[in-house]
């Protein structure tokens, strides 16, 4: 079942409100993507003009960046310490903008939308 992202057809006092068009592909969305710890597993989606997002299910490394040096590697994924956008993302292991990972070089903030780009981007907590 798609995710309708118009107007519930209510008003704020619960009357019902007269459509004026049917509903419409541009109003249409799509479930989350739940980025999580694995074999890497990356879909490409057609999107809105013709674009491509990389939907990552499912990675196992993680480009980090160590702001004191300024260097930049490929490292893998331990864990996910904690997820501010939810405490059941946090429970179940996913990744989005802001977790923070586990890596061999220690704890690092996600700093793009894997859900979206198809890898991970990270910064070192010091």
């Amino acid at each position: 079942m798609t995710t309708y992202q118009g107007k519930n057809g209510r008003k704020l006092t619960g009357a019902r409100l007269r459509a004026n068009s049917s509903k419409k592909k541009k109003e249409l969305g799509r479930a989350a993507t739940e980025t999580s710890i694995g074999e890497t597993r990356i879909k490409k989606l057609r999107v809105r003009g013709g674009n491509v997002k990389h939907r990552a299910y499912k990675v196992e490394t993680a480009n980090v960046v160590d702001i004191s040096s300024g260097k930049t590697t490929k490292v893998v994924i331990k864990d996910v310490e904690n997820n501010s956008a939810s405490r059941d993302y946090s429970r179940r292991r996913i990744i989005t903008k802001g977790a923070v990972i586990v890596t061999e070089l220690g704890n690092a903030v996600v700093t793009n939308k894997p859900g979206k780009e198809g890898y991970i981007n990270a910064t070192l907590v010091k």
